[in-house]
């Protein structure tokens, strides 16, 4: 095939809106399966995982391809719910055009705008379609001006549901007129929706547009050529319709899609970076050097890891070796596939717009380029958001924790929307995700996938300790007990420090009171208790610690008793010096529908949060605010809530502050020392 003959289109939108059901009927129609895929009967050939089966939803994308008068269709079926936006955002990536998909009787929803933003985002062509328009009571006119009014007057209805009582009118849809194809004269309103379409057509090409002012014909030729230009620019979004269930509109889809979806020959060529950081066009030609992007990868216990590449330039072939412009490695490969749901059906080669996967590819990951080492470039990674949902792990089996460890990792490499950290301060892995539901599909995997399971607690808040004022502290370590004792006096000054300024240790004895080969132990036993901490069991900063005086025995005096006397003395100093706890403050960025404002800062206000500004973003609020970490551990349910799950947020870390005094006690009683209640 020739990248002309290539069509790579991505399905979007909000969950229930008939994305995964349309894919499944344009394979059905054009021969690619023999029956009909249903997502309720755990048939479809997208949704193959077996807790999308359990779920009746698209947790990862799905992708598939079609024949359809000699064109091959890459067909992207991405989930649908924004816990799992990362699968979605790597399918758009990988297409050329977008169809964001509605459901008739749902209407415009909350991902259905999110997705939207990423196709726009992207600069990409797009379209919308209307899935399930045969359910009664759904009234056309009202459903095309809550699209405009979402996304603009620039959505043009080109499929009309036709019922008994005209263009949509309210009853069960009978047929699909395409009016790009045909425009019945005998059946009312057709020609006005074609006259309208014409118009917003012609301004694409100024010659076009005078010869429709001028009262001249616009042939179907030229229309044709207008409308796919058009589409290409996203100066008109097509809006089309169908019915699944009784297969109406599939076959117009599918000729649409042939005839005005763009090729990757006609999509403007793709900027990289060569070795010297300078742009160059990628240009979609067989013929051209290799450049193919990344942008999923699955790591599978028993297949090993399989990457996902959409070829932009060059042609490949199995059996061959590819170079990694990250690592700057050549990686061998034996046979090539091109996927179709969970089955992967082997090709001898592949080229530039084209699809494909290539198994055991060790060394790559999502968002790499691989190309020919003669011809080293990068393409643009995929931006995906952060997530913000976290729970502290551990495995369940004693001695597992390795084997969690490696699992973690290749889940990380298969999910861009999901992390995992070892939080030093807190001593705990950390998991993050989007939501708790992405969290418990990751938690569901790992235990069938990989036969580990985990328990889970809310993460601890990495507070700090430190001190406020200076002040001096003192201890004798004095210990006989027959034969060599214990003998160490220090005597230290501790002064706060600026904030992030960490720990300082300073030596000003004189006289010999501390032989200088304990000093060091001096040091190492303070350090031992900034890690512990003092009064919460956090970790201590930004104190000054000073050794003036002491002193020691000839015989019983060692290295362990100036360590026991220096980390006695810093725990007396530390609390002479009015002892405080810091906490984390963030940056957070929310944004929400207007009517949700007043709600918003209410409750920042009542998470000791402090406004800072505030925006509109495509229609959109965006408030800003800096909070403590600590009042937002599970905001992103609560935000859900609040703004019934049209609202989204990001936060990053900002600085560290003092907790005020009355929520200080609370932590202090919670978290205070083991050793310590052991001595009350």
């Amino acid at each position: 095939m020739k990248p002309s003959e290539i069509r790579n289109v991505s399905f979007i939108g909000h969950g229930d809106g008939g994305k995964t059901s349309l894919v499944e009927a344009m394979l059905h129609k054009a021969g690619a399966t023999n029956r009909l895929g249903d997502v309720g009967e755990g048939s479809a050939v997208c949704d193959f995982e077996p807790d999308e089966k359990e779920r009746k939803n698209s947790l990862d994308c799905g992708i598939v391809y079609c024949n359809w008068k000699g064109l091959l269709f890459n067909l992207i079926d991405t989930p649908g719910y924004p816990d799992f936006i990362g699968e979605a955002i790597s399918g758009l990536s990988a297409s050329d055009m977008s169809f964001l998909a509605i459901n008739a009787s749902s209407g415009v929803m909350v991902n259905t705008r999110k997705m939207w933003e990423q196709a726009v985002k992207k600069e990409m062509p797009r379209a919308i379609v209307i899935n399930k328009m045969d359910m009664e009571n759904i009234k056309f006119d009202e459903l095309m001006a809550s699209i405009q009014e979402s996304f603009g007057d620039r959505c043009m209805p080109v499929f009309l549901p036709l019922t008994d009582s005209g263009i949509g009118g309210g009853s069960a849809m009978k047929r699909i007129i395409s009016i790009t194809d045909e425009r019945p004269k005998d059946i009312k309103d057709v020609a006005t929706y074609y006259e309208k379409l014409l118009e917003a057509v012609v301004e694409i090409d100024d010659a076009l547009l005078n010869k429709y002012l001028d009262g001249k014909e616009v042939t179907e030729s030229e229309f044709q050529a207008a409308f796919k230009e058009s589409i290409l620019k996203a100066k008109v979004i097509p809006v089309l319709v169908t019915s699944y269930r009784r297969n109406l509109g599939i076959q117009e889809f599918l000729d649409f899609v042939a005839k005005y979806v763009p090729s990757p020959a006609d999509m403007p060529s793709k900027t990289a970076l060569d070795q010297a950081g300078k742009d160059v066009k990628v240009e979609a030609n067989e013929a051209g050097p290799l450049v193919g992007f990344v942008f999923k990868v699955i790591s599978d216990p028993f297949v090993g890891k399989i990457t996902y590449i959409r070829l932009y330039s060059g042609t490949i072939t199995a059996d061959s070796s590819i170079y990694n412009a990250r690592t700057k490695k050549s990686e061998r490969y034996g046979k090539i596939f091109k996927v179709f749901g969970k089955e992967q059906r082997s090709v001898d080669k592949a080229i530039a717009g084209d699809i494909i996967i290539i198994p055991k590819l060790e060394d790559s990951q999502i968002c790499d380029t691989l190309c020919q080492q003669n011809n080293l470039v990068k393409m643009p990674d995929i931006k995906f958001p952060t997530p913000m949902v976290s729970l502290s792990v551990e495995p369940k089996s004693k001695g597992d924790e390795q084997r969690l460890s490696t699992s973690l990792a290749k889940m990380v490499a298969s999910d861009p929307a999901f992390k995992v950290v070892r939080d030093h301060q807190t001593s705990e892995m950390v998991i993050t995700g989007m939501s708790n539901l992405h969290l418990d599909i990751i938690m569901g995997r790992l235990k069938r996938k990989f036969d580990v399971q985990i328990n889970t607690k809310q993460p601890k808040i990495p507070y700090k300790e430190t001190i406020a004022q200076p002040s001096e502290g003192h201890h004798k370590h004095k210990k006989q007990s027959g034969g060599r004792g214990q003998y160490g006096e220090v005597y230290l000054k501790l002064e706060p420090l600026t904030r992030g300024a960490g720990f300082e240790f300073a030596n000003e004895l004189f006289g010999g009171s501390v032989p200088s080969q304990y000093v060091p132990a001096v040091e190492k036993g303070i350090k031992e208790v900034l890690e512990r901490g003092v009064i919460a069991g956090y970790h201590v900063v930004d104190v000054k610690v000073t050794i003036f005086d002491g002193s020691y025995h000839d015989v019983d005096s060692s290295e362990a008793s100036f360590k026991i006397a220096g980390s006695k003395a810093f725990k007396t100093g530390f609390m002479a010096a009015k002892p405080s706890l810091l906490e984390p403050i963030v940056n957070i960025e929310i944004t929400v529908p207007s009517k949700y404002m007043g709600d918003i800062t209410g409750d920042l206000n009542s998470r000791r949060g402090r406004i800072t500004g505030m925006d509109t973003v495509s229609g959109q609020q965006v408030i800003k605010a800096t909070v403590p970490l600590g009042e937002i551990a599970s905001y992103s349910t609560e935000l859900r809530s609040i703004t019934a799950g049209e609202g989204h947020y990001s936060i990053e870390f900002s600085h560290y502050d003092l907790v005020p005094f009355k929520i200080q006690e609370a932590i202090i009683a919670k978290n205070k020392p083991k050793e310590e209640k052991e001595d009350e």
